[in-house]
């Protein structure tokens, strides 16, 4: 090919330009329809095998996780545009794991409003200031999440989806590790670093804090400080990595539900939350437990939660396969509804799963 025929086939930067700001015109384009097509309706559509499918067949573009993230985020952006008053609340500050699960539920583009409690985080669904909050439920290494199971007992919304977010911690700091005087974080996450903490800072003072995004900022702030946190925290506030992936468990995960006002409609990939109370007397809770096994009902977690004021007295949280519309659920629950003082259908909703960092 000679220097002409090289020269009329390459685009100019100016021509280059033009065909990618049409580009991205006619995908802005598209965002407008989707924003369109979700106004007809009041509620989200559910996509989830589709775009897997979707993924995997456009695969040559780009990494799976990726193709994720970059629809999800338009899905958020039509979504917020399509329904301004949707909001979500999470445990904040910015870039705590609550809010990098809010971000990978709902999107970037999603109207994130960062609360300071979880009790905070329930007060506004209820309020109706949000229509949704993120709260989380369960860690693999520490287990339940007392103050989530506590507001549950106190004010118990719907569980509208769920969303299983690996935890790594990474030690930040602005200095180096031969400065580090303390090591803030959430106490959940100083737990489930423990065994490293003592092997590589045995000298160093633990102090908690209100959440690693928090600690994150003391670090940022002050060079004797780290921090444990996520690395997108370390990279907000400007910190160094100093040591990554430092959680005892490689397979630490927090599950965090969903919570709203509104109940699902069954996908045939469902799951089921409630909570009840049984009266105190041998063999209440074995009793219980038969409903759900003469009804072939799978349970797939289970809580005791003390009552307050009331010594060895408990609210049992359960959750099982299938959704409550089924006739399998449904009449297990009518049973165990009968001999329970109380009983709290906390929603059903789609199986959540782990989703790629």
């Amino acid at each position: 090919m000679n220097k002409t025929s090289s020269r009329t086939t390459c685009p100019t930067s100016k021509s280059l330009a033009d065909r990618l700001i049409e580009i991205d015109r006619q995908m802005l384009k598209l965002l407008a329809d989707r924003i369109g097509l979700l106004r007809s309706t009041e509620r989200p559509v559910d996509l989830e095998e589709q775009r897997r499918a979707l993924i995997q067949e456009c695969s040559d573009v780009g990494p799976a996780h990726l193709l994720s993230d970059w629809l999800n985020h338009a899905s958020s952006l039509s979504a917020r545009q399509a329904w301004p008053k949707r909001s979500v609340a999470y445990l904040g500050p910015l870039y705590s794991f609550s809010y990098l699960a809010a971000a990978k539920y709902f999107g970037m583009g999603a109207d994130l409003v960062d609360v300071a409690s979880i009790s905070a985080a329930f007060e506004e669904v209820a309020r109706k200031h949000t229509a949704f909050a993120v709260v989380p439920i369960e860690n693999s290494t520490d287990g339940r999440i007392v103050d989530t199971l506590g507001m549950f007992a106190r004010t118990p919304l719907q569980i509208c989806g769920e969303i299983l977010l690996p935890i790594h911690h990474c030690l930040l700091a602005r200095g180096s590790r031969q400065q580090l005087r303390e090591v803030h974080s959430k106490p959940q996450a100083l737990s489930q670093c423990r065994n490293w903490l003592a092997t590589h800072l045995p000298q160093v003072k633990l102090v908690e804090v209100a959440s690693t995004a928090l600690a994150a900022a003391n670090a940022a702030a002050n060079e004797q400080i780290a921090a444990i946190a996520s690395r997108e925290a370390g990279i907000h506030h400007g910190c160094q990595m100093i040591a990554e992936n430092i959680e005892d468990n490689s397979q630490n995960v927090t599950r965090f539900a969903i919570i709203g006002q509104n109940p699902c409609a069954p996908t045939g990939n469902d799951k089921t939350s409630l909570m009840f109370e049984l009266g105190h007397h041998p063999g209440a809770l074995a009793d219980a437990m038969m409903v759900f096994k003469s009804a072939a009902v799978n349970l797939t977690w289970i809580e005791s939660f003390p009552l307050p004021n009331r010594p060895n007295e408990y609210l049992f949280f359960v959750e099982l396969e299938g959704h409550q519309d089924t006739e399998s659920v449904r009449l297990a629950i009518e049973k165990l509804r009968a001999m329970a003082p109380r009983l709290e259908m906390l929603g059903s909703y789609p199986k959540g799963r782990l989703i790629e960092t």
